[in-house]
């Protein structure tokens, strides 16, 4: 794809598009929430004790904190010429493992051990895709 106006080629990196928008949405949702929880307890610094409210803000941190790495780690094997389907199911186990944390967090349940398993099982596999992808040569 190339830019008329700079003249420049422009790589489209569609697996990554679409898992950095659907957990940009997750994030947005995340965020909205804290909001919400800390409306409902008039709380808007720090967490006034509240135990939803706690829950709510490291969902929303912990989505922020994990999210980026995997999604440079996504992008690095896009353009490292990472199978579609290989990206596809890292991108789509990353979403699932996200949501899973944050539902778990938010309603106290396992289900957030399974979705932080998931997590650190995607990060760890994308790096080692990269490596096997061998980038350097």
């Amino acid at each position: 794809m190339t830019n008329t106006l700079l003249g420049t080629t422009l790589l489209a990196v569609p697996v990554t598009a679409l898992y950095g928008a659907l957990n940009a949405f997750l994030t947005v949702g995340l965020s909205i929430n804290v909001s919400r929880v800390r409306g409902k307890h008039n709380v808007f610094r720090g967490d006034g004790g509240h135990a939803d409210l706690i829950a709510a803000i490291r969902a929303h941190g912990n989505n922020v904190e994990n999210v980026p790495l995997a999604l440079i780690l996504l992008l690095a094997a896009e353009l490292c010429g990472g199978s579609s389907t290989a990206l596809h199911a890292f991108g789509g186990a990353l979403l699932v493992a996200r949501l899973a944390h944050a539902f778990g967090l938010l309603k106290a349940s396992k289900v957030q051990v399974v979705g932080a398993l998931l997590n650190q099982v995607v990060q760890v596999g994308l790096a080692g895709y990269l490596l096997w992808l061998r980038p350097w040569g």
